[in-house]
């Protein structure tokens, strides 16, 4: 029986991307095939119209589905704060909408969780937040792929620390992570701190996997330019390997 095999990567940062990194997974996307790629958020630096047209661009190139979800950095930054305000999500939905496809597998689901917010109270407007509405939406979701034996929640910011240099800070993320555990969800992937990871961890009682991808980014942290290669059995499970340019 032929293996599912998704692809996870994060942090793509066009406006300060790494073109070396970018042919590399591409060309890994040629050679292998996955079912799909799941990108978890920043694929551009500044949140503008050129540089979502560079994601495209390269995006649209990848011969197999693609599920994005919004970073940070893919809203209109500080210099844009009318903007940022008014339709921080414009550019990325007409992105979503342009590439128009979603991963759509009988053995898992990719339900999105959005952990960006237009503004927050507090001055590091980079950090993570879940509102209940968002957490709601995500949930919903979920409950649409009771019988799918395996099903990720795709967000950009971790939901809680998972040890890396870079933190995520994210509000409500505790509360989220229980929630999506008691709801069914098997993993929750992201990115943001830019250094891969995956543990299993309990929260109220329930135990779930968070999963981080690297960047094919000019911003290095830890680690080098790297994505996830995950591998389902087809059961509920799988395993993950960091694939490291």
């Amino acid at each position: 029986m032929a293996r599912t095999i998704l692809y996870h990567v994060s942090d793509l940062h066009f406006g300060f991307e790494d073109r070396q990194a970018l042919d590399w997974f591409a060309a890994e996307v040629e050679r292998e095939r996955p079912a799909g790629v799941v990108c978890t958020g920043d694929l551009t630096m500044r949140g503008t119209a050129k540089e979502f047209a560079l994601a495209a661009e390269w995006l649209a190139r990848l011969p197999v589905p693609v599920s994005i979800e919004p970073g940070n950095h893919d809203v209109p930054y500080y210099n844009m704060m009318l903007r940022r305000l008014a339709r921080p999500y414009a550019h990325f939905h007409a992105l979503k909408h342009q590439l128009g496809s979603e991963i759509a597998l009988p053995e898992v689901a990719v339900v999105s969780l959005k952990t960006i917010a237009r503004a927050q109270l507090r001055l590091n407007w980079s950090k993570g937040r879940v509102s209940q509405t968002d957490l709601d939406a995500a949930l919903h979701g979920l409950s649409h792929h009771r019988d799918v034996p395996l099903k990720l929640v795709a967000c950009h910011h971790p939901l809680i620390e998972a040890d890396t240099h870079a933190t995520a800070s994210t509000r409500g993320g505790k509360h989220a992570l229980a929630a999506l555990a008691r709801a069914g969800a098997g993993a929750v992937l992201s990115g943001h701190v830019h250094d891969p990871f995956d543990k299993v961890v309990e929260v109220e009682g329930h135990a779930i996997r968070i999963v981080g991808a690297g960047t094919l980014s000019q911003r290095l942290r830890s680690s080098r330019p790297s994505f996830n290669r995950l591998v389902l059995d087809g059961h509920g499970g799988f395993t993950v390997a960091a694939q490291t340019l």
